[in-house]
């Protein structure tokens, strides 16, 4: 029977992690530290640029290196540093400073071979602090077995090494107590003792007011802020947050049954995902005790943060949906980290903490040949202090989120070939060509950008959709085509214009021609009523298909899956809500954000669970108009599940 779950904690991963450095190269840092400038301590140390990353997971190893060229279009694409045994032994690439980033520039190449070496620069980053976030994420949703240890016995009892389990004869069943928990009595000292009860024996162990949780899921579906919850239900807030933990805990134990596992077995031929990043406001407040005057300004009390979202573009089934913010990270973790490995002297690709940004080290005193002065390290010092006044954790950077965040559903999606439809974010884009490079260069994926006017009224965009329909109308009249379909007549638009139009473009150099990208987006012919024309580009190449499939392909492209869950975030979650303009209408109000981004993530679980497979929406199947949930789209369940479904495990 299944156990009672928990959420797991900081000590228990399913991931492990085996540390890049042995005892004799940290040995190795700790002696020359006082003896080498930051510059040279820096550039003796560099090799973790390319080292790769061991870790387990779910009983497979993966190693894990990102730092390749990113360009789709140049011949060193997502291969790793290389050095050629020709005159000279040059590298695949060399390390450039600029700006104060590392980035890796791709040398050309010294062999005559098909492809052309464009000379991308690419920004380095840590493959080590990559893993540290896989296994951050994959924590996060992890839940264990209860375990508790059991006393069946009484001292000097002659039967101490038996138990109910192993031996059901010792014991005498006295009935279950109110919590549904089997009741056993020793036969030899006659002690009584409570066994935790499994899931279908009792979903509300250990709990006060278990009978508010579904109430309490709809007022948290249904923007209702924390206070007037609490009002509602008659709880307080340390109750609130408490049903909160629980009703994540049950949407993870849902999703491993019915996402999971489903998806495991499941084959799909050609996966599309649009992903977008979502900026909320977090309120940095003071822990307690720090507050006064005198703390007043020191630090920004609206802090941005990053949510990452992944959906499905045919189904809207949301894979993913990550807050770029560790809560279980202290500055003394970073200090003890600095200490050991010597981080205050390495670049950032070298550092285990680098996706922390300006927290990525802990300030320690100027060594012997250190360049930096007394009161530079004071100063450094002094901001650390000031951010251990304010809420625990750390933001991570995007790319690091990003990069964890795709990885994560590699794994879980079984697919033979990949589309990827996104706005121009560079950081996303990027995390896509590291993540899935094998899969492009074999042209088994492809991405494409897709960008909307956001400055323009509703009232233009609906002028624009109706546009948009009267000329693809007209077009098939012209040409006889013989249809009304907007969706055919737009393949069929796009496919004679594909017969003339190219993403990219051909460039001749000295020993013959070789394709880059042309930056020429076209205008899609379907424009959506609420937002108009959108442009559509493709960053990979896409010269090895006819114009039948390339149009195929695009008038695919579009960014409604993502759009949608945003929308319903917005709506229906009161902490992560769009800003409030105050009353003088001088500026704007994240009053309902929280304080507390662990409390974000849960909600973005829970109401990603809840958008998945509880929430149908309208669409039309050829003739036919279908509602059906996002799983239900996707193929991983046959039904529409409720919130009851989910709370008592049903």
């Amino acid at each position: 029977m299944v156990k009672l779950k928990r959420l797991a904690n900081r000590d228990e991963n399913s991931v492990i992690v085996h540390p890049p450095l042995s005892d004799e190269e940290i040995a190795a840092r700790v002696k020359n530290y006082d003896v080498l400038t930051p510059k040279q301590f820096g550039t003796r140390y560099k090799e973790l640029l390319f080292r790769p990353i061991e870790l387990e997971l779910n009983d497979q190893t993966h190693q894990l290196q990102f730092n390749h060229c990113v360009n789709p279009y140049c011949k060193w694409y997502g291969l790793p540093q290389k050095k050629f045994d020709i005159k000279g032994k040059p590298n695949r690439y060399k390390l450039a400073t600029s700006g104060g980033e590392k980035s890796l520039i791709c040398n050309p190449t010294p062999l005559k071979k098909m492809g052309a070496v464009l000379e991308t620069r690419t920004l380095t980053i840590s493959n080590w602090s990559v893993v540290e976030e896989i296994k951050r994420l994959v924590r996060i949703e992890t839940v264990k077995d209860i375990e508790p240890e059991y006393e069946f016995h009484k001292d000097g009892c002659s039967a101490f090494d038996l138990t109910p389990f192993n031996e059901p004869k010792a014991f005498y069943k006295r009935g279950k107590s109110k919590s549904n928990s089997q009741r056993y009595q020793c036969k030899e000292c006659n002690k009584f003792t409570n066994v935790l009860p499994n899931q279908r024996q009792s979903t509300t162990y250990h709990q006060k007011r278990n009978d508010v949780i579904p109430m309490f899921a709809k007022l948290l579906l249904n923007r209702t802020p924390v206070t007037r919850t609490c009002e509602i239900l008659g709880i307080g807030r340390g109750t609130y947050y408490d049903k909160l933990e629980i009703l994540y805990r049950r949407c993870l134990e849902f999703l491993e049954k019915h996402e999971t596992r489903p998806l495991k077995n499941t084959k799909f031929g050609e996966m599309w995902l649009n992903s977008d990043r979502m900026i909320y406001h977090l309120n940095n407040v003071r822990k307690k005790g720090q507050g006064g005057s005198q703390f007043n300004g020191i630090e920004e009390l609206q802090l941005p943060t990053s949510v990452i979202i992944t959906s499905d573009v045919l189904s809207r089934y949301v894979f993913r949906s990550d807050v770029a913010y560790d809560w279980d990270i202290t500055l003394s973790d970073v200090e003890q980290d600095t200490q050991l490995f010597k981080e205050d002297h390495l670049s950032e690709f070298a550092k285990r903490n680098a996706r922390f940004g300006e927290y990525s080290y802990f300030p320690q005193p100027p060594s012997k040949t250190d360049t930096q002065s007394q009161t530079e390290y004071y100063q450094e010092l002094r901001k650390f202090e000031r951010r251990e006044k304010y809420i625990d954790g750390l933001h991570v950077h995007a790319a690091y989120t990003n990069i964890a965040h795709f990885w994560l559903i590699k794994q879980l999606v079984n697919a033979s070939e990949w589309r990827f439809v996104t706005d121009d974010d560079k950081s996303i884009i990027n995390s896509i060509n590291r993540v899935f490079s094998k899969e492009i260069r074999l042209t088994d994926g492809h991405h494409f950008l897709c960008q909307t006017d956001k400055t323009k009224s509703r009232k233009k965009a609906y002028e624009e959709f109706k546009q948009a329909k009267q000329d693809l109308l007209e077009w098939g009249d012209l040409n006889e085509v013989g249809t009304n379909s907007l969706r055919k007549l737009a393949y069929l638009y796009l496919k004679e214009l594909f017969k003339t139009h190219i993403f990219h473009k051909k460039v001749s150099d000295g020993s013959g021609s070789h394709n880059e990208y042309a930056d020429n987006p076209i205008e899609h012919p379907l424009a959506s009523i609420d937002r108009g024309f959108r442009s559509v580009d493709c960053t990979t190449d896409l010269s090895s298909l006819e114009p039948k499939e390339v149009a195929k392909l695009i008038v695919t492209v579009n960014d409604n899956a993502t759009n949608s869950f945003i929308q319903h975030i917005r709506r229906r979650l009161s902490i992560l809500e769009r800003p409030l303009t105050t009353a003088r209408g001088d500026g704007k109000s994240y009053i309902y954000s929280n304080f507390n981004p662990k409390y974000a993530q849960m909600a973005l679980t829970i109401l990603r669970t809840y958008y998945n497979f509880c929430l149908p929406f309208k669409s039309k199947e050829g003739k036919q108009t279908t509602v059906k949930t996002p799983a239900q789209r996707l193929g991983i369940t046959d039904k529409e599940f409720s919130l009851e479904n989910i709370i008592y495990l049903r």
